[in-house]
């Protein structure tokens, strides 16, 4: 009962910032120094500066911030101090923000138990992405923290992801099966999944496994995902969707005024967000 109070707490929160700001826009802060403006290379920490004004610009928009924490990891000690300082800037600053480490971990029972630590105590993000590969004692690690949010790798948008997710076992295809077995671990309701945008048509089958999770949805534009198809299956009452804008948003100028371009790309989503959900009540 504790458990499910908590989470709900957590998921009330999120639906209560998608109705106030008709939106469920995460941005993902995937910051590569080649791509960031010429200009901020000068500051102290450039990648936190970066995103310092990228999440002042946007944060009535979107309802969520993904850091993908490779981007971080690749610039060693300091890209880790930036992503600290980032999501310590959004915690202080705009606490009602949904935060995702893109983190896609998923090991052993006492190293699952270390990285949930590093990520929900250490870091204090809402969420972390999680690959289910070695199952429930991989993952529920994760599900024991009280008010966290575990999201599951379901069914990517990349062109690999059906290697693996697509594959039949007794007549129903692996991601399915992966689906319908983290339900039956522990603190299921501490959920969401990853859908990629570019699997528009899988929406429905999704649906009838997990009617009411949140679905994590990455590849709306740059990797090609229509807004408009993802919603039409995938939508729920409490929306039930958080759909992932990178690179279109975050890299749409490359001058003094790339906060702005940033906002105007993010600005365009939410209004196509929110005519979508008038017409879905």
């Amino acid at each position: 009962m504790h458990n499910s109070l908590f989470e709900l707490m957590n998921k009330q929160e999120l639906i209560l910032q998608i109705q106030q700001k008709k939106s469920f826009l995460c941005i993902g802060l995937d910051v590569d120094l080649t791509k960031i403006p010429k200009h901020l290379l000068t500051c102290e920490d450039p990648i936190f500066e970066f995103n310092k004004q990228i999440i002042d610009a946007t944060h009535q928009l979107a309802v969520a911030y993904k850091p993908n924490t490779a981007f971080y990891e690749a610039y060693g000690i300091k890209g880790w101090q930036a992503l600290g300082k980032t999501i310590d800037y959004i915690n202080k600053n705009y606490p009602e923000l949904f935060t995702i480490a893109d983190a896609k971990r998923g090991d052993i029972g006492n190293t699952s138990a270390m990285y949930a630590k590093a990520f929900f105590e250490d870091l204090n993000f809402d969420a972390v992405t999680v690959a289910p590969y070695m199952g429930s004692d991989s993952v529920e690690p994760f599900l024991a923290f009280k008010n966290k949010t575990t999201i599951l790798l379901a069914l990517t948008s990349n062109k690999g992801g059906l290697d693996f997710q697509g594959l039949k076992t007794d007549n129903q295809e692996l991601y399915k099966e992966v689906l319908k077995t983290a339900l039956t671990w522990q603190n299921p309701k501490n959920l969401m999944f990853v859908v990629g945008a570019t699997k528009a048509d899988y929406f429905a089958e999704i649906r009838k496994i997990v009617p009411n999770h949140f679905l994590l949805v990455p590849g709306v534009g740059a990797q090609g995902g229509n807004l408009q198809d993802v919603c039409k299956f995938g939508l729920t009452k409490d929306c039930g969707l958080l759909i992932n804008s990178s690179r279109g948003i975050i890299y749409a100028g490359n001058d003094e005024n790339f906060a702005k371009a940033a906002k105007n790309e993010a600005f365009k989503l939410q209004q196509e967000m929110e005519q979508i959900l008038n017409e879905n009540n």
